[in-house]
């Protein structure tokens, strides 16, 4: 999950307001029950010590959801009465809504209620042309499309020389289009920046276009078995998205299980473990943080400072490194305001280990991939 999106959560001190609104229930009282909501919130960020207009502003935000149609929820990050950022949610929050009061954003979350959401693009591709549609967990719309020659697209059953000749035309018509279409999808991915290609459509015609795609979206691209004029219902994209998620989570995982072992002079090119990657936070040494959000270990408190650097085990040696204020955080949230400001990505770890054994998960919930052994 690119992070980027977190950095004004990261311009100010907190304390900071994390609500996470679940709008995943429609029913007839579905207005006036997200009035109650509201004040509900807003009482438990009170309860919790948060200041009157931090916690009007998250009443207010929540009042105007309730004729939202999100399908999912919300995520809203509060502090001095102003709420910074509201990023719609890929799926409903675990257990709900809930709301927290801390010195740090509590961004965890998110790495599976909205990291886990690929955009993707569908290309309904025939021997003409394609028609392309943006999907994500919140809807679809139209991406454009794309007319390859129109003749001739047909072939004979003739055998004489003149029909062969045809024929040939037949298949230069087709690649040309396939070749047509690829360019044209390679546009819309870079325009759109979609994790995942979908293409629909005959065998011959998904396959001419998958080899004319440049190699850098080859990664990118699944076939979906349907013929050409077919659509694909939502629930279908959705196991395909998934399906991608977990691939990419898995390979992931396996470049983290390579990078434990350590090499001939005991270095190790991964890190798990609180401590371990505190210190490697510290040295600006993460390259990608992998996080399990239930973990054992991501809500185990490590002490901060106000620059994101500024993180460790024990008080005390904030102290010994020159920080002045201090304040204790959750170690999953900590790690993260780190990697947001190094440019590191991080990953859920569960769609990885999804039915798999718990011993190839990093210890506590907590890993990373390092810049340097």
């Amino acid at each position: 999950m690119d992070l980027a999106f977190l950095h004004p959560l990261y311009a100010d001190p907190g304390p900071w307001a994390s609500v996470y609104v679940d709008l995943s229930r429609h029913t007839e009282d579905t207005a006036h029950e997200r009035e109650l909501t509201a004040e509900a919130i807003a009482r438990e960020l009170a309860d919790q010590g948060a200041d009157d207009a931090t916690c009007r502003a998250v009443r207010d935000a929540v009042n105007e959801l309730r004729h939202a149609s999100d399908p999912h929820g919300r995520a809203l990050f509060a502090r001095a009465g102003r709420v910074v950022l509201d990023p719609p949610l890929a799926r409903a929050p675990y257990g709900g809504t809930t709301a927290d009061w801390a010195p740090l954003p509590h961004v965890a979350p998110l790495l599976d209620l909205a990291g886990e959401d690929p955009l993707s693009v569908v290309a309904y591709i025939d021997r003409k042309g394609a028609d392309f549609e943006l999907r994500t967990a919140l809807g679809s719309r139209d991406a454009g499309s794309v007319t390859g020659r129109q003749w001739p697209l047909h072939r004979t059953g003739s055998a004489d020389w003149s029909e062969r000749h045809f024929q040939l035309r037949v298949e230069n018509t087709w690649e040309h289009n396939a070749a047509e279409v690829a360019d044209a999808l390679a546009v819309c991915q870079d325009e759109t920046g979609a994790d995942l290609l979908i293409l629909v459509g005959d065998d011959r015609e998904r396959r001419a276009v998958r080899e004319r795609l440049p190699k850098r979206l080859r990664d990118r691209v699944t076939e979906a078995g349907h013929g050409a004029g077919s659509r694909l219902l939502d629930g279908e994209v959705e196991r395909l998205r998934d399906d991608h998620v977990r691939e990419r989570a898995r390979e992931d995982l396996e470049r983290f299980l390579a990078a434990r072992a350590p090499d001939d002079e005991g270095r190790a090119g991964a890190a798990e473990g609180v401590p371990a990657l505190v210190e490697a936070a510290r040295e600006h040494r993460i390259d990608e943080l992998l996080v399990i959000p239930d973990g054992p270990d991501t809500h185990r408190e490590v002490w901060i400072g106000e620059d994101a650097d500024q993180l460790a085990v024990r008080r005390t040696e904030l102290s010994t490194l020159g920080e002045q204020n201090s304040w204790a955080a959750r170690a999953d949230d900590a790690l993260l305001r780190s990697v947001v400001m190094t440019g590191a990505p991080a990953v859920s770890m569960t769609p990885a280990l999804r039915g798999g054994p718990a011993d190839r998960a990093p210890v506590g919930g907590l890993g990373a991939l390092l810049r340097w052994r």
